[in-house]
Formats: structure tokens, C-alpha cells, sequence
């Protein structure tokens, strides 16, 4: 399963979930930005790439709808509802991300 995480610049959020699950052997993940500054912005081809999509907020998913119509109509998005209150791989980060996403992710 291709997994994509999405955030607004892809340095806290969205890059601590990829971290988390990139060894899963279950899964490919990437994460990406909706920000034009993201440190990888989020694109068609990985919205094509990806099984399902994680946002992190309402924004991101409105973003992703707005730009990207025609693909995300046929996606599986997941909004977690995780604000930008944390940093790279912040342990309480690490548990909500994971209590938000693993019911997703069961092998």
C-alpha cells in the first residue's frame, strides 16, 4: 500500500509520520507540503502514487480537493486533526499521530 502524508511545509508533521512508518514493509510512504516553501510540495503524481492520504488538517484537505479535483475524487483522504503544535519527531507528536493512523494501517 502507498501511503502519502501531507502537511503544510513537510518538516514536522507530515515528516515525523513517514519516519514513523517508512520500515513498515507493508507499506511505501512519502509525505510532501501544501505550502509552495514545503520541503517537498505536495504534486499530482504523488496524489496518483498514493493508496490513501493522511492531511493533517482540514486545510490541507481542502487544498488537496481544490487543486487537485480530478485525483482526489478517487481517494481515500483521512484527516487526523493535528495542529501545527509540534516539532520533528516530538514524542507526543509520535503517539497521536500513531493513535490516529495505525487503525488505518493494520496488516
Amino acid at each position: 500500500m502507498n501511503v502519502l502524508f501531507v502537511c503544510s511545509r513537510n518538516k514536522w508533521r507530515s515528516l515525523t509520520a513517514e519516519t514513523i512508518y517508512k520500515n513498515n514493509p507493508s507499506h511505501t510512504v512519502k509525505s510532501a507540503g501544501t505550502s509552495s516553501v514545503a520541503r517537498i510540495v505536495v504534486s499530482e503524481k504523488l496524489l496518483k502514487w498514493a493508496d490513501i492520504v493522511f492531511v493533517m488538517e482540514k486545510k490541507h484537505r481542502m487544498h488537496l480537493e481544490q487543486n487537485f479535483n480530478e485525483v482526489t475524487k478517487a481517494k481515500e483522504i483521512i484527516t487526523l486533526e493535528i495542529e501545527d503544535n509540534y516539532k520533528y519527531m516530538d514524542s507526543e507528536l509520535i503517539e497521536v499521530i500513531k493513535d490516529s493512523v495505525d487503525f488505518y494501517l493494520k496488516d
